[in-house]
């Protein structure tokens, strides 16, 4: 009986004790990342004024929610982007872009500090602050649509560094694109479609 008793108090005090431990490695639901991202711009459009838009470096905040450890939501938002608009590599104009896109994510476990993940989901951006050349303005009377909804694929990974700080590597393909109008008459479509490569910090809580 005190063999038995004994061999019961060491098993409670190890799973309590493993227990304890479990709930001290224990992270949170959220996790906020804060990247640096290059914004490729694949530009392609049907006017026939081979218009395009600059790539350029841009910062990026998103907000994970994690219900499960392998499914999560990401929400990825910036301020919004101003860019060049061109025609045949020639300034025509500039415009603002702000392109807030909700993914939701598979992260693969069972790789230790390496966290490989990938997503899908859905792009909203609103154009603004469109301006055109006072030259095109008066020759094309020139505007665009100023609403876009696409796609959104992602993959990257998440490279643990402690409990709650990780380094990320991501990689995001973009569907963007509008209406171009010239004096109230569709002239043709142009895509963005950037490809957008970013590094980063996250913090899990």
């Amino acid at each position: 009986m005190k063999k038995t008793l004994l061999a019961i108090a060491a098993v409670s005090a190890f799973t309590s004790g493993a227990a304890f431990a479990q709930t001290a490695d224990a992270v949170g639901p959220f996790m906020v990342r804060v990247r640096t991202v290059h914004l490729d711009s694949r530009n392609h459009d049907t006017t026939g004024l081979d218009l395009s838009i600059n790539n350029k470096w841009i910062p990026e905040v998103d907000v994970s929610y994690f219900f499960t450890p392998n499914f999560a939501a990401e929400l990825i938002l910036t301020y919004p982007q101003k860019h060049d608009l061109r025609a045949g590599g020639n300034k025509i104009g500039t415009l603002k872009h702000l392109p807030p896109t909700l993914l939701g994510q598979y992260h693969f476990a069972g790789m230790g500090a390496f966290k490989p993940y990938v997503g899908a989901g859905i792009n909203y951006t609103r154009f603004s602050g469109v301006k055109f050349d006072p030259a095109v303005d008066a020759a094309l009377s020139p505007s665009i649509k100023k609403n876009s909804w696409g796609g959104a694929l992602q993959v990257g990974f998440d490279y643990t560094l402690t409990k709650n700080w990780s380094l990320n590597v991501d990689v995001k393909k973009v569907y963007i694109g509008t209406d171009v109008y010239s004096a109230g008459n569709k002239a043709g479509s142009f895509k963005v479609d950037p490809v957008l490569v970013g590094v980063g910090v996250g913090y899990r809580f």
